[in-house]
């Protein structure tokens, strides 16, 4: 009697789930599809941050001509709100509601701020443009609150959203979730820099607030179904037993897994990563004569390297390897990077260049999912959100500082090459750039400092397998090296 043949489908949906990216980060507590609709409230943060970041700095200052400072402290400050991610962690972590919900509230809260901030903004440039008989005054009034208001939601939402996913995850699957946010975070910012791009050309007034309202829209129905049917109602969240304060949490929080050492050395590695975020495509076109097209492909560049380290992190990871040494191996890849970086300029080496600029994003996503991975690790389950919300406080005051530190240490090392008061040798175009990735380097190498004895608390439970990452080894205390990587 022949064996009853299986369906014929069963070698297609094989095929599928083998190839497709992420696939293997659904479990039957969370498959496929709910995953990557929770996932979306990435795509909305990354969505706001080109909008406010790139987008509206750009017009703000060629096309409105309003003053770059005064831009520039518009866009600082969302970077306000960043230290209140804590406390958005642990109000979600002990939040009360009638319905049984901790994280949905905050991620709907989080969603109407953005919401409001880029409802605001349109009305706001209406009055800088001049287009109105109100005093300026008031346009940069109304576009600071926008800012403001886009910035706190941005926060919020990815703070509750990032809670509720390791909430939602087993923790055997949380290096493949993580790798499927910081991928979905990606290609939101990808997606929006380009579509913003295609929208604007040409460019009108008319054109912008349609975009601005249009990502408004979007920002509540992405999140929206995000959230839907994801967070069981609990009916012990009921109780009106008093919740721990936010300084005994913290104080928990701070007594564990010597949690200033972490947070130094991820605040460290990001302002290391993100000081060259300006400054990779004005150096390529200054330093090595690169076209507009060439720079721009740079962003497609980083995001080709970030998403190699982010898949090999996970995959790493999930065979049980040290999160915090996948952080290390993110920074000694970062060295590389930046000295590929610094001599393509004596070299002139786009090539150069090139590898070492994915090399920049590829460093970056082993650094970020390893110390996020490991964030997620050492919260308790009643404080996961305070966990992550002090990573997304420090990362993100780091970023914001880099990023300001960064032009203005390059311009002023850059006007005193070129009025020759730094030596003839010295007075090229390069002069300020290197700088800055000299500072990158020597943080880098700070960052090893401060991640080497934490080397061996983020080990994961998994199949003991050879890894590419167990040269590093780990402190006489610790237990001995383990296969894979984890970003």
């Amino acid at each position: 009697m022949n064996r009853k043949s299986p369906h014929p489908d069963w070698s297609w949906r094989a095929v599928g789930l083998r190839f497709l990216p992420f696939a293997d980060s659904a479990t039957p507590e969370l498959p496929l599809g709910r995953l990557l609709r929770l996932s979306m409230f990435q795509v909305t943060v990354g969505m706001a941050a080109v909008l406010l970041i790139g987008t509206l700095n750009r017009v703000m200052i060629v096309e409105l001509g309003i003053p770059a400072w005064v831009v520039a402290t518009m866009i600082s400050l969302p970077l306000v709100f960043a230290p209140l991610r804590m406390v958005v962690g642990h109000r979600s972590d002990t939040h009360r509601s009638v319905l049984g919900w901790r994280r949905v509230p905050y991620i709907w809260f989080g969603s109407m701020l953005q919401f409001g901030g880029l409802a605001i903004m349109p009305f706001a440039l209406l009055l800088l443009s001049g287009d109105s008989h109100g005093p300026p005054i008031i346009g940069e009034a109304g576009a600071a609150l926008a800012f403001l208001l886009a910035g706190a939601g941005l926060h919020t939402t990815q703070t509750a959203g990032l809670a509720l996913a390791t909430d939602l995850a087993p923790s055997h699957v949380r290096p493949r979730v993580v790798a499927l946010l910081c991928m979905m975070l990606l290609v939101g910012t990808v997606t929006s820099a380009l579509l913003f791009g295609l929208l604007l050309s040409p460019f009108s007034e008319l054109r912008l607030i349609q975009v601005i309202q249009g990502a408004a829209a979007l920002t509540m129905i992405l999140n929206g179904a995000a959230l839907w049917k994801q967070e069981a109602r609990n009916p012990s969240r009921v109780s009106a037993v008093q919740p721990p304060s936010f300084r005994e949490a913290w104080s928990a929080y701070a007594s564990t897994g010597r949690a200033g050492r972490r947070l130094l050395a991820i605040g460290m590695g990001t302002v290391a990563f993100s000081m060259q975020d300006v400054l990779l495509e004005p150096y390529g076109g200054k330093v090595l004569h690169l076209s507009v097209s060439a720079t721009t492909s740079l962003t497609a560049l980083l995001a080709v390297g970030g998403g190699a380290g982010l898949g090999l992190a996970a995959r790493s990871l999930n065979r049980g390897a040290d999160a915090y040494r996948v952080a290390g191996f993110g920074a000694l890849a970062g060295l590389i990077a930046f000295s590929s970086v610094i001599f393509a300029a004596p070299t002139g080496s786009p090539a150069l260049f090139a590898v070492g600029v994915a090399m920049v994003g590829f460093g970056a996503g082993l650094f970020a999912h390893g110390t996020l991975t490991a964030s997620m690790d050492i919260a308790q389950a009643d404080s996961t959100g305070l966990a992550l919300g002090a990573w997304g406080s420090v990362q993100a005051l780091a970023a914001g500082l880099a990023i300001a530190s960064g032009g203005l240490i390059s311009d002023t090392f850059g006007a005193l090459a070129h009025a020759g008061q730094l030596g003839p040798t010295l007075a090229g175009p390069a002069t300020g750039y290197t700088v800055v990735y000299l500072i990158e380097l020597v943080l880098l190498l700070l960052t090893l400092v401060a991640i080497g004895p934490l080397a061996g608390q983020g080990s994961r439970a998994g199949p003991r397998t050879a890894s590419r990452f167990s040269g590093m080894t780990a402190q006489p205390t610790g237990p001995a090296p383990l296969g894979g990587t984890h970003v």
